[in-house]
C-alpha cells in the first residue's frame, strides 16, 4: 500500500462515526439502497441495518450497483433482518435512541434534533413509509421541513439530507477533526481489518450478514471478521451488470 492510500484510509477511519447509523425498513429499490450506502460512507457511518418483513420482498434482493454506491459496500457492514423486534433490539444495544422519518402530529423538525449523541435513523418503504409496528418501537419521529406541494422526499434523498445535518452538528463539536470517536487502538484495528481485506481481495469481508435471534453478538466495526463465515449466513451483493463489480 502506498503512502497516499494509507493516509486516505487512516483519515477516513479517524473521521468515522461509530455511534451513528441507518435502518432501512422494506426498501425494495436496489438503487435506493446503494445511494443510501454512498451517503452513509460520506458522513463516516460504518454499519447499516436492513430489515425485510414483507413477504414479497426477498433479502437476497439486496442488489447493489457499484456505480450508484460508489464502491462503498466493502467499507460498510450491512446486517439483514427478517424480525423487526430483533433488529431494533440489536440496534438499541449499540445506539440507544432510534428516530423515524414519519409525518405525524408529534413529528419534530429534523433541525431540532440532537444528532451529536448516539442515534439510529429509520427510513421506510418507498410506497408505504415506515410501518406502524416500527413506529411504536421508535423513540420519536421527525420530518424534513418542506415548502412545496410534495410532502416527502425520495428515501435516498431524505437520508442524505438527514445525515448531512448530523454531520453539520458533529463537525461543530470537532468530531470530524481532532476528536475521533475511535480510540487510537480501535483506529489501528480497523486499519488492519481493511488492509487485510484489500490484500486478500476477499468476498467474505464484503458480505451482507443475515441476523436472527440465534445469531451471535454483532462485532464492533473495527474487529477482524472470521474468514470462514458460513455461506448460509451471508448475502452477496449482486452487481447490476456484469461490468460493475
Amino acid at each position: 500500500m502506498n503512502t497516499t492510500r494509507e493516509q486516505k484510509i487512516r483519515s477516513v477511519i479517524r473521521q468515522s462515526q461509530p455511534d451513528l447509523t441507518v435502518i432501512l425498513e422494506n426498501i425494495f429499490d436496489p438503487l435506493n439502497i446503494s445511494a443510501v450506502l454512498r451517503s452513509c460512507d460520506a458522513v463516516g457511518i460504518r454499519e447499516v441495518f436492513v430489515v425485510y418483513t414483507k413477504k414479497y420482498l426477498d433479502k437476497r434482493g439486496l442488489v447493489l450497483g457499484k456505480r450508484t454506491s460508489g464502491g462503498t459496500f466493502k467499507w460498510i457492514d450491512v446486517y439483514v433482518f427478517e424480525d423487526l423486534e430483533e433488529c431494533f433490539r440489536r440496534v438499541r444495544e449499540r445506539y440507544g435512541r432510534i428516530y423515524a422519518t414519519s409525518l405525524g402530529e408529534r413529528s419534530e423538525s429534523l433541525y431540532d434534533l440532537d444528532l451529536v449523541q448516539p442515534v439510529a435513523l429509520l427510513f421506510g418503504n418507498e410506497d408505504e413509509g415506515i410501518s406502524a409496528e416500527a413506529l411504536t418501537l421508535c423513540d420519536g419521529n421527525f420530518i424534513i421541513p418542506q415548502v412545496g406541494f410534495a410532502e416527502s422526499l425520495n428515501i435516498s434523498v431524505a437520508c442524505a439530507v438527514t445525515l448531512f445535518e448530523a454531520r453539520r452538528q458533529r463537525a461543530a463539536q470537532g468530531f470530524y477533526g481532532d476528536k475521533s470517536k475511535f480510540s487510537a487502538a480501535e483506529q489501528q484495528q480497523l486499519f488492519d481489518r481493511w488492509e487485510s481485506m484489500l490484500k486478500e481481495k476477499s468476498w467474505h469481508q464484503q458480505l451482507a450478514i443475515v441476523v436472527d435471534k440465534d445469531s451471535e453478538a454483532l462485532l464492533p466495526v473495527y474487529v477482524q471478521r472470521d474468514p470462514m463465515i458460513p455461506a448460509k449466513q451471508a448475502v452477496r451483493p449482486n452487481p447490476m451488470t456484469k461490468f460493475e463489480l
